[in-house]
């Protein structure tokens, strides 16, 4: 039989979730845990065929994987009728150097394509190109940003274009990698279309490990709860 853990916090529309979940996968056992070591070890135990955050905190539990896996970073997977890409870095300490997130890149790149999905990649900076010399941060976001285009173009065979700050062109244009300038923009992202505006979301995939782990916000809705175990499912299937 299948195991999923998953971590219960303060929402408990995690409990209901597991409900809905089993309805749909009454073979699959759902594991439920209450602390952060706790989760930790339900990733590295072999029996657990998959880990899902749930609304536990999530800042012990990546300082504890990362000292297993120093290198894991994460993207979170939106998928809905007229829309569907990976965002990342969303974890506000990730993505920090242009060599991190070209990293994340080819990561993403990996997933897609064992889905069957062919990447085409959107770089976002904190302004529009003509924004340069408006403050050193903006300016130093628009040439990171150039960089890291060059990059994913000299480092993959994969389409990729600078859509600098129009994020809103990078979706309705189809791209399925979103690639914010830093881990702090692409929460915010991430909060504005999921937890505000309810785009469905199936959680966050962490790459750099051999272990299925799929993070997830502890605001998250019942049903984006059940979508995040329907993946950390489907994903032991590949």
């Amino acid at each position: 039989m299948k195991t999923i853990a998953i971590g219960v916090g303060e929402n408990e529309n995690i409990i209901q979730a597991c409900h809905i979940f089993k309805e749909k996968h009454p073979k699959t056992n759902l594991k439920l845990i209450y602390r952060d070591k706790d989760i930790v070890q339900a990733v590295l135990d072999d029996k657990i065929h998959g880990v899902v955050r749930g609304s536990l905190p999530a800042s012990n539990i990546m300082k504890e994987l990362k000292a297993v896996y120093p290198n894991i970073t994460r993207a979170t997977y939106v998928n809905g009728d007229e829309y569907e890409f990976l965002l990342t870095p969303v974890g506000i300490d990730e993505g920090e150097t242009v060599e991190d997130r070209l990293d994340i890149v080819k990561n993403c790149i990996d997933f897609l394509k064992r889905l069957g999905k062919t990447p085409k990649i959107a770089v976002l900076a904190e302004g529009r190109k003509d924004d340069f010399g408006r403050g050193p941060e903006v300016s130093q976001s628009i040439t990171d940003s150039e960089k890291l285009t060059e990059l994913i173009k000299e480092n993959t065979d994969e389409e990729v274009e600078n859509y600098y700050i129009l994020v809103e062109k990078a979706i309705k244009d189809g791209c399925n990698v979103i690639v914010a300038p830093n881990g702090r923009v692409g929460n915010i992202i991430f909060r504005t279309l999921v937890l505000l505006n309810s785009w469905p979301s199936y959680g966050a995939i962490t790459f750099g490990m051999d272990k299925i782990y799929i993070d997830t916000s502890r605001d998250q809705s019942i049903e984006g709860y059940v979508r995040s175990l329907t993946l950390a499912y489907e994903l032991d299937n590949f």
